[in-house]
């Protein structure tokens, strides 16, 4: 229900805070106004004693976020990826809540097992271990086969965790609804449509099932990537509520000193884990959407080992091309193309100035690229565009939304392996690659080829759809109305025309 009863679960929000001492540290992490602080404090003070206790020995802000469910520490998660923006010390403290969260008994975890399976775990399992690791969501244990006494990692939802979720959601649709009430000038974020797109992203992540085969798309995909591993799905012993993989040994990818002492180059790491997601996002259009620290490893070999595939990211073949050529002009500086790929897709109103768009982008590129190293980020130039987005009307596209909170995670998991890093440095060989691949007149004859092979297809009907169309001109005797049907006719037929020449003229090329 996301009726006016969810301003209980928000006031409760503000009163957990409040009484876990972490208001004060969540609000100086954001360097909130001193609106807000006063606007927070109000919310929250007077309700302190409403607030949920939490764990005493967990630190303030996990203590907080941990009490108040798996939405809350989803968005904890997130913020342990960026040190950059909550600092060093907090972010160390959120890494608690990806995968050392208090596990729940293992004998509810195997009676899980047993009805989804429909079979014992004794049947299926030779070992089957207490939790090894224990997240928002689910928590995984170490098992081995029956059958083949290969090592597996069964990973198994938490109990009511569905009904949980859905209370988290409720309350997040009521203050979208909420600030788009009270400020009007939001509704073109789409704050709505950004907590919709989130609830479908979380539907999917609590059925294993979309998981697993997740997982096995994913695994296809990136094959042929060069020290990326992904852990094969047993498909036959996955259901709803159980998922099992092949076990995956290695470093977690957030404990530093570990990789330190096994001689790894963390620079390397850093630069190859930001690449691959550039690589699998513009060239696959698929990529892995819950990239945060938790959900990586360090093979002894020095790959790196994904699992967790709840949340991926999936976009359309021109929607990479913008996302590359807006990149690739932001790297080189052309502001003007950048400005002029925003209205080409239709991100910006036409009815703006273009100009003044560029001016406005350069206002944003110059201050990131004029940082050294340590000060460059991905989030500050989100941030800065969001200023001009507000300025232009842009409205929010939900299906970037996983892309770039997805960028800003990797960026934060890249400077934690080498602080260093210039991520644009990094990108540029990777989108400079996809550019000469996908943009350009090769790129255009390929289209051209796929839209003659999409016509050929339909090439028995095109006779049928010619003569209706034919018709309907001849029995129309309305000039004015029957000109659009003969544009349309005439369209169709020069887009055959000219997607036949290019197939014609691609099977002639060497």
């Amino acid at each position: 229900m996301r009726g006016p009863h969810n301003l209980w679960r928000l006031v409760r929000t503000g009163a957990t805070l409040e009484r876990t001492g972490a208001m004060n540290l969540v609000l100086d992490a954001f360097d909130a106004p001193s609106s807000l602080r006063l606007v927070s404090r109000v919310m929250g003070w007077p309700f302190k004693w409403l607030g949920l206790k939490g764990d005493p020995s967990m630190p303030p802000a996990v203590r907080a976020l941990a009490a108040l469910g798996p939405a809350y520490i989803k968005f904890g998660q997130v913020l342990s990826t960026r040190p950059d923006i909550v600092g060093d010390d907090l972010a160390l403290q959120l890494r608690v809540l990806q995968d050392k969260l208090p596990p729940f008994p293992t004998a509810i975890a195997k009676a899980t097992v047993e009805d989804e399976l429909g079979e014992t775990v004794d049947a299926v399992f030779s070992d089957f271990s207490e939790p090894v690791a224990a997240a928002s969501i689910a928590q995984v244990h170490k098992a081995r086969l029956q059958e083949t006494g290969q090592e597996v990692a069964v990973k198994v939802l938490r109990p009511n965790i569905e009904k949980a979720f859905r209370k988290d959601i409720d309350a997040f649709y009521f203050a979208a609804s909420l600030i788009e009430f009270i400020s009007p000038s939001s509704r073109r974020l789409h704050p709505s449509e950004v907590i919709k797109h989130f609830d479908g992203v979380v539907q999917g992540e609590l059925d294993l099932r979309l998981e697993a085969a997740a997982a096995g798309e994913y695994a296809a995909k990136t094959a042929d990537d060069a020290g990326f591993v992904v852990p094969r799905t047993h498909f036959f012993h996955s259901a709803k509520r159980v998922m099992t993989m092949e076990w995956a040994e290695g470093i977690p990818f957030g404990d530093v000193e570990a990789i330190d002492a096994e001689g790894h180059d963390r620079k390397a790491l850093g630069e190859r884990v930001l690449q691959l997601f550039l690589r699998q996002a513009l060239n696959d259009g698929y990529f892995h959407a819950d990239m945060h620290q938790g959900n990586l490893k360090v093979s002894a070999s020095g790959d790196i080992i994904a699992y967790d595939f709840g949340i991926m990211g999936r976009i359309d073949e021109y929607t990479r091309r913008v996302y590359a050529e807006i990149l690739i002009g932001f790297i080189r500086k052309d502001y003007r193309r950048v400005a002029e790929v925003h209205f080409e897709a239709g991100y910006v109103p036409a009815d703006r100035d273009i100009d003044e768009f560029a001016q406005a982008l350069r206002a944003v590129g110059e201050p990131i690229f004029g940082m050294n190293a340590t000060q460059m980020s991905m989030a500050h130039l989100l941030s800065y565009l969001f200023e001009v987005t507000e300025r232009f009307g842009m409205e929010t596209r939900t299906e970037l939304i996983l892309l770039q909170r997805t960028m800003v995670v990797v960026e934060g998991v890249a400077r934690t392996m080498y602080p260093q890093i210039n991520i644009w440095e990094v990108a540029q060989p990777v989108v400079e690659d996809y550019i000469k691949q996908n943009v350009g007149p090769r790129a255009l004859l390929r289209d051209l080829v796929t839209t003659a092979q999409v016509l050929g297809r339909f090439g028995p009907k095109l006779p049928q759809i010619m003569e209706a169309a034919l018709m309907q001109r001849s029995q129309n005797s309305n000039p004015v109305r029957a000109k659009p049907v003969q544009n349309q006719m005439l369209t169709f037929a020069a887009g055959f025309t000219v997607a036949a020449g290019a197939f014609i003229v691609w099977s002639l090329l060497p």
